[in-house]
């Protein structure tokens, strides 16, 4: 395990010690956690990103037809 060190502005330190008195987990636990959670979230926008780069270069792009049918279930579902 490694360790890290980090300033951290006031309000996100204060909000951290509230949770973990709330929560009883330490704040190591919860900033670890929120970590993890961001950057799995970051790691697959980002491979989404790039896969649909890849579509885009092969030329892979939705028909008008299928962009209709889309754009018509959404507007079906607003009403």
């Amino acid at each position: 395990m490694s360790v890290m060190s980090l300033r951290l502005p006031d309000e996100i330190a204060d909000t951290l010690a509230t949770l973990s008195k709330a929560t009883g987990r330490s704040k190591s636990f919860l900033a670890v956690d929120a970590l993890r959670e961001y950057l799995a979230r970051e790691s697959w926008q980002i491979e989404e990103i790039q896969k649909a780069l890849k579509e885009a270069d092969a030329g892979d792009f939705a028909t008008p037809e299928e962009v209709k049918a889309i754009a018509d279930k959404w507007a079906a579902n607003a009403r």
